[in-house]
C-alpha cells in the first residue's frame, strides 16, 4: 500500500490511496463442494454441526473439487491451507493436492491429467478432539505443479490424506482456501 500526493488542474492536492492484495484468496471450497472419486474417497459426515469428509486413516482417500481460477490470479503459484479435525487427540494428519486443467483445448473430461502432487506432512493433531487445525501446503508453483492453470481456467483439485501419516482416527476435511502467492 502507498500514499500518493497528486494536483488536479485546479492545483487542489489529491491524496490518491492504493490498496493491493498480494496473496489474495482465489477459491474456497468446503465438504459440501466435494466430489467423490469411483472409488477410495472421503466419505460425508457432520461433526456437531458441521459438515465434514472423514478420510480415513487406513486407506488414502480423495476427494475433487472443481473451480474456475479468478482473473486476479497472477500465475505466480498458490499457497494451499486444507483446515480439519481429527478424532484422534495424537500423532499427526499429511495431506496431498494436486491439480488438473480443464480447457477446451485439453483432454475431454472423461478422464483427468494430475499434475504433479504437492504435499504437506507432520501436521500435528490437537490433544483435543474437534478442534480445527490448519495444514499448509506451500510452493505450488505455477506450471506443472499446477498443471498450467491460468487465470479464466477451470480446474479440478484433488486433496488425499497420505496415510503413512500417525494419527489413528478419520481426519475431518472442513474447507480447502486455495491462495495466491
Amino acid at each position: 500500500m502507498f500514499d500518493l500526493l497528486t494536483y488536479d488542474s485546479d492545483g487542489r492536492p489529491r491524496l490518491t490511496v492504493t490498496v493491493e492484495n498480494k496473496t489474495p484468496t482465489l477459491s474456497v471450497f468446503t465438504a459440501q463442494n466435494g466430489i467423490p472419486p469411483t472409488t477410495d474417497y472421503a466419505t460425508r459426515d457432520v461433526r456437531g454441526l458441521f459438515p465434514v469428509l472423514d478420510f480415513d486413516n487406513t486407506t488414502s482417500e480423495s476427494i475433487y473439487f472443481v473451480g474456475l481460477m479468478p482473473q486476479q490470479y497472477q500465475n505466480n503459484g498458490m499457497t494451499a491451507y486444507v483446515y480439519f479435525t481429527s478424532d484422534a487427540t495424537s500423532g499427526d494428519v499429511d495431506w496431498d493436492i494436486s491439480f488438473d486443467r480443464l480447457t477446451s483445448a485439453d483432454l475431454d473430461i472423461d478422464g483427468n491429467s494430475f499434475g504433479d502432487v504437492t504435499s504437506s506432512n507432520n501436521n500435528t493433531v490437537s490433544g483435543t478432539s474437534g478442534v480445527i487445525m490448519i495444514a499448509e501446503l506451500k510452493s505450488i508453483s505455477a506450471g506443472v505443479k499446477m498443471d498450467n492453470v491460468v487465470a479464466g481456467d477451470m480446474f479440478m483439485v484433488k486433496l488425499t490424506r497420505d496415510i503413512a501419516d500417525t494419527s489413528a482416527g478419520d481426519a475431518n476435511f472442513l474447507a480447502l482456501e486455495l491462495r495466491g502467492v
